[in-house]
């Protein structure tokens, strides 16, 4: 089977003991909704801190301040009989302005949420983690 790998990058933005979790449009491969941390592709050109910042704004509406890298969640993905393996680079961020209700159409709903709730909530484990991590970060 032919592999392939893809790189992506995302943010855990942070207001006070709040996170913003967004729910894609994209279903699950089983059909349920997914609830998420946003996240997209790095385009050409562009640096993973640079790649979560547009997607923050984008996916969750919102201007953040990046603070550092909270780590990698690594996975395999199958499309078009291709074994693809995902690289996603999360970073903490300082929410700075702007509203969730302003997302992009490939988003259903994004909305703040306790950091605790996203940590038990989210629908991937390793999103969880990096929830956890920024929990971590935020006590000190």
């Amino acid at each position: 089977m032919a592999t392939s790998t893809e790189f992506s990058a995302g943010g855990v933005v942070v207001r006070g003991d709040e996170t913003i979790v967004i729910v894609p449009r994209r279903r699950a491969a089983n059909g349920r909704a997914v609830v998420a941390l946003p996240k997209g592709h790095v385009d050409p050109g562009e640096t993973p801190p640079q790649a979560a910042v547009r997607e923050v704004r984008e996916e969750a509406g919102v201007e953040a301040e990046l603070v550092e890298k909270l780590g990698d969640v690594r996975y395999w993905y199958q499309r078009d009989g291709k074994r693809i393996a995902k690289v996603v680079a999360f970073y903490l961020f300082d929410y700075r302005s702007g509203d969730p209700a302003d997302h992009d159409a490939e988003v259903e709903e994004a909305r703040w949420v306790p950091l605790e709730r996203a940590a038990r909530e989210l629908s991937y484990r390793g999103e969880r983690e990096m929830v956890q991590r920024a929990l971590e970060r935020v006590r000190g």
